[in-house]
């Protein structure tokens, strides 16, 4: 086992594993630690922990030192320079005509180097762009060209659900979402309805898929025929967190909408007739 302090260094982002000094550390502490680029400052995510030997990239960086007062304010000036070093590099994009979009910067703790993040269609030559921000700046540059997921989780927002964005603020990974997720979980395909504000599916259709993945294998089909207690019928909605559904059953000149639990009815899967049970102790796939 290694002894570690975990290290964030955005909010949302990462956690970084650090090897601890001989100070002791509290959650949201501000530290200043050593990186394959240098000195950076950071927030103590995990004060201390104990993982496995294979968890980690050895040799550990250590934590150098715990944030000073003058640290803190390097850090809070670094910030305020950011609003301006944007505003420069879009003058000098739009004086280069490139087709790119400069969306944030970040300046180095040490303030040798600033990084600008950028979108773009396609590849773009900045070697110019380069050489004016360098002789502005007076530092070295680097250009990062991200996609516009990236975008968002860089300049944050607020999501169609009245929250942050998951991804500015609690999703240190991007994960993989796909059109199924939503029709597994029974939601509109309108894109207005199931995208985020990157244009992309929202990467909140992941978080529950697992459930409703094996839930719809369990449940029948909409406008499929079931046999339930009071005869049979069709289909029309189907409650996957209750396990129930709504059936629409024709009887003489009378029509009745009843609703039943999947484990009261029977339905065609695979051809083959099956009562429904309960899958509470079936072990997942």
């Amino acid at each position: 086992m290694v002894k570690i302090v975990g290290i964030k260094f955005k909010n949302g982002g990462k956690v970084y594993y650090f090897a601890p000094g001989k100070d002791r550390y509290e959650k949201g502490m501000g530290v200043i630690v050593e990186t394959a680029n240098g000195l950076e400052y950071g927030n103590v995510a995990i004060p201390f922990a104990e993982v496995a030997d294979d968890e980690v990239v050895s040799p550990l960086k250590p934590v150098v030192r715990i944030a000073n007062k003058r640290d803190e304010e390097q850090v809070k000036r670094n910030e305020e320079k950011r609003a301006d070093a944007i505003a420069a590099a879009k003058q000098k994009v739009e004086a280069r005509g490139l087709e790119m979009k400069i969306v944030g910067c970040e300046f180095a703790f040490e303030g040798n180097k600033v990084t600008f993040y950028f979108t773009a269609d396609g590849r773009v030559d900045f070697r110019e762009l380069i050489k004016d921000l360098s002789s502005l700046f007076r530092m070295r540059i680097e250009l990062r060209q991200i996609g516009i997921r990236d975008e968002i989780k860089l300049m944050g927002g607020i999501a169609p659900c009245g929250r942050e964005c998951c991804c500015a603020s609690c999703m240190p990974d991007f994960n993989k979402v796909s059109i199924k997720m939503a029709k597994n979980q029974g939601l509109s395909l309108n894109p207005g309805k199931i995208s985020g504000l990157c244009g992309r599916l929202m990467c909140c259709l992941a978080y529950e898929n697992d459930y409703y993945a094996e839930a719809c294998k369990n449940v029948p089909k909409l406008g499929s025929e079931v046999e339930t207690p009071e005869g049979k019928g069709n289909v029309i909605n189907v409650n996957m967190l209750k396990m129930e559904v709504k059936v629409r059953i024709e009887q003489k000149d009378a029509v009745t909408y009843r609703d039943f639990k999947v484990s009261d009815i029977k339905f065609r899967r695979g051809g083959k007739e099956k009562q429904e049970e309960s899958k509470e102790d079936k072990e997942g796939e």
